[in-house]
């Protein structure tokens, strides 16, 4: 008896890793780049070029849309474009009133521009340049890509960095290219904090960049942005997407021994065997191995559950890790179950459940509870989405005589 789920594919490591090699010889240039470019706070971008037309000057995704309208549709789905959601926005309410300058220090990564700061960092004077619209918008197109009105980005698909025909007849005055997109630490800033950041029990509350290169596919040159953005793509998929979960896991369900008589025996396993760090790899996600005896409408039948936690926990006022289950690459979990089926159950069910959002589900309603302030309507807003964000990855029953029965 085996039921497996979609592995990543060897195949696809193999590939990743032939195109990021190249990025071992520039490494030196891609850091210089990555640490002027994401300096921070940022700087304003200042007066566009006299020869810039409104469309050009703009920083708003849609403006950048008009040539780029594929990536303007990848990122209206993406994490990205909701990193100024009503969770992030209902917490700044208050703390922008409280903590300016911690409300600004937040945006460094959720809405970074100087044109999404309401306030100018440092000195906390109301910034002159501040896009109120834009500052709604989460991490646009410009965030990344736009510096002093210069545009930036990866090489083409050739890997060529120059271009044939003149700047200036360029729309934008065309792009710098650099190989600094294909390199996971461009992504480093936002996704690792640093020896002085925020830890629990030693280690940083964001610690996703040092996972990803203490694992074999640091090691063979696979990029974050081979899984985060395939083919290019403006994703970002990652623990929201039940695709790319099981794309991350091998997912396997055996027969376990001792046999009970009458009853269901198997053994679920779920190895870490496709994500480039730990599963899952931040504080907010909880992911559950559950097994349960099920009745002939499957329905399950109360104090027959069992359930293994795979996740980062820590108290909701983050002073302390309770515990830290998750799955580094090539580690596995598992939940054995073994049960004489009782009072009008037929089988045993198995299943993988995904809650991205665990941790803000309960800390959204503790805030909620003390009284949210300004910040009260969003955040009930938020506490909807998280409560809707869990989802199944994998399910089947276990009958008696040891036969799978998939939904």
């Amino acid at each position: 008896m085996r039921m497996r789920s979609r592995a990543w594919p060897a195949w696809a490591l193999l590939v990743a890793g032939c195109a990021a090699g190249a990025l071992g010889a520039r490494d030196e240039s891609v850091e210089s780049f990555v640490a002027r470019h994401w300096r921070t706070p940022l700087r304003p971008q200042g007066p566009a070029p006299a020869r810039f037309t409104p469309l050009e000057a703009s920083l708003a995704p849609e403006a950048c849309g008009t040539c780029h309208p594929a990536q303007l549709a990848d990122w209206r789905t993406s994490i990205h474009a909701a990193a100024m959601g009503p969770g992030v926005a209902g917490q700044l309410a208050e703390l922008r009133v409280r903590e300016p300058a911690t409300a600004l220090g937040c945006q460094n990564c959720h809405a970074p521009l100087a044109e999404q700061m309401p306030l100018v960092p440092g000195t906390l004077a109301d910034n002159p340049a501040f896009d109120a619209a834009l500052g709604a918008r989460g991490i646009p197109c410009a965030a990344c890509h736009v510096r002093g009105h210069e545009r930036f980005g990866p090489p083409r698909r050739d890997g060529s960095l120059a271009s044939a025909a003149p700047r200036a007849s360029l729309p934008h005055e065309g792009v710098t290219r650099t190989p600094a997109y294909l390199a996971s630490s461009f992504c480093r800033g936002c996704h690792q904090f640093g020896p002085d950041g925020y830890a629990l029990n030693g280690k940083p509350l964001e610690d996703t960049y040092e996972e990803w290169k203490a694992s074999r596919f640091a090691a063979a040159g696979v990029q974050c942005q081979d899984c985060h953005m395939p083919d290019r793509r403006h994703l970002w998929r990652g623990i929201h997407d039940a695709d790319m979960v099981r794309g991350g896991l091998t997912i396997t369900l055996d027969d376990a021994s001792p046999r009970v008589p009458g009853g269901v025996a198997a053994r679920l396993v779920v190895e870490n065997s496709g994500v480039g760090h730990r599963f899952p790899t931040y504080v907010t996600p909880l992911v559950l191995l559950r097994a349960e005896l099920v009745d002939a409408a499957g329905h399950a039948l109360a104090g027959t559950r069992v359930e293994r936690r795979i996740g980062r926990e820590v108290t909701l006022d983050l002073e302390r890790e309770v515990s830290d289950t998750r799955l580094a690459p090539g580690e596995r979990a598992e939940l054995v179950y073994a049960r004489a089926l009782e009072n009008g159950a037929v089988a045993a069910r198995f299943s993988v459940v995904v809650y991205p959002d665990a941790f803000y589900t309960a800390f959204f309603e503790a805030l909620l509870r003390q009284g949210a302030g300004r910040g009260e309507d969003d955040l009930r807003r938020a506490l909807g989405e998280t409560r809707r964000s869990a989802f199944t990855v994998f399910e089947a029953r276990v009958l008696p005589k040891g036969r799978l029965n998939p939904p």
